[in-house]
């Protein structure tokens, strides 16, 4: 099966919950290549905003408010598509909520609200796409997690969604590739990003919410994006920081779970108050911002320009190794010197993360957009 996608200033994009965050990055960084993009999300005033942003400085965009949970919105936004453009190239299903809070506390209907919008809206979607691109080929796009391959505590029914959304894609891949259909199926799995994602979960604890360590920024996400809307990918991990979660899952299972009990519920709250508990769950939220409240976040990750551009990749694992050995190295001499010190630092594999994923801004010659 021979599957070519266009470049970007050919494509028509769809792309859900694009009032925010990912999907707003997306929208602005494809804007800028060329694309001619259909935008939707429940916040249809800012997706207004937004696509006459878009098409002041020259591009094309319009906006379609949907709630993706809603099989007759998904519709509306194919039949949009299809009046304005004659159709669509990509399909990239973005939207999502999040609950933090226990499994046993969190309500059966905030449950089913979640599930709503990140699994059924990703399978009404992809469903949509795969039967508009069977004929004229391109690209269905849909965003997981590393919670696609883990799970953690206080976001327990959001990993749940996530697992599902990854074995969704992978059958609905399959599926197509048997049948021989020129789609390319994408499963996206950002690590930690820096969106007002934590500002729009309902929050069930009495704490402010954040994300753990390490956190990227969401433009790296909207870069993966792209690079899947026109180049055939199986999956990409946005992060090394999720990359080695995933691995240290896989290998062993039991030492994750185990940092996680004893890390993650502390590492995703504040010693601040809550507020706006209610979060984005069942009504529209704020749009029009890409960026969330953490400052302490990688712009860039190694690890995933390494994989989505392998004229570079010998380079950078080296120097990447590098730089994780001379880190390992100086960690067992201090550690020798004095072994109960007490120190505030962040635990050693994460910094060797950071560490890895910093190499390229100073070992390597810039390199080119994804």
């Amino acid at each position: 099966m021979t599957i070519k996608l266009k470049p970007l200033k050919d494509q028509v994009m769809v792309i859900t919950g694009a009032s925010s965050g990912i999907g707003l990055a997306t929208a602005l960084a494809a804007a800028e290549k060329g694309a001619r993009l259909v935008l939707a999300a429940r916040n249809e005033q800012a997706l207004q905003e937004i696509a006459q942003e878009i098409n002041d400085k020259g591009g094309q965009a319009i906006a379609v408010g949907a709630d993706v949970g809603r099989q007759q919105d998904i519709q509306r936004i194919a039949d949009a598509a299809l009046s304005h453009f004659g159709g669509f190239d990509t399909w990239v299903n973005d939207a999502g909520v999040s609950v933090y809070g226990r499994l046993l506390e969190v309500s059966d209907e905030d449950n089913r609200r979640l599930f709503d919008t990140n699994f059924w809206g990703l399978v009404y979607g992809s469903q949509m796409a795969a039967m508009h691109l069977r004929n004229r080929g391109g690209a269905i796009i849909n965003i997981g997690s590393v919670l696609s391959d883990i799970g953690i505590t206080m976001q327990g029914m959001y990993s749940a969604s996530k697992h599902a959304v990854k074995g969704f894609t992978d059958s609905l891949r399959m599926e197509l590739e048997e049948e021989g259909a020129p789609i390319s199926v994408t499963l996206i799995k950002p690590s930690a990003i820096n969106t007002p994602y934590p500002d729009h979960a309902k929050n069930y604890t009495s704490h402010k919410l954040t994300l753990p360590p390490p956190v990227y920024e969401p433009e790296e996400v909207a870069n993966a994006i792209l690079h899947a809307a026109t180049h055939q990918k199986r999956d990409v991990m946005v992060g090394g920081g999720g990359k080695l979660m995933s691995l240290t899952n896989k290998i062993a299972p039991g030492l994750m779970d185990l940092a996680n009990e004893k890390l993650m519920t502390d590492q995703q709250l504040l010693d601040e108050p809550a507020q706006h508990r209610e979060g984005t769950l069942h009504q529209p939220g704020e749009g029009g911002r890409i960026h969330g409240r953490i400052k302490d976040t990688m712009p860039t990750s190694l690890y995933t320009r390494t994989v989505t551009n392998p004229l570079v990749a010998g380079a950078v694992v080296a120097a990447a190794g590098a730089a994780a050995l001379a880190l390992m190295g100086k960690k067992r001499k201090e550690n020798g010197t004095n072994r109960y010190k007490q120190s505030n630092t962040r635990p050693e594999m994460v910094e060797v993360v950071e560490i890895v994923e910093e190499v390229h801004v100073t070992s390597l010659p810039p390199q080119r957009p994804l």
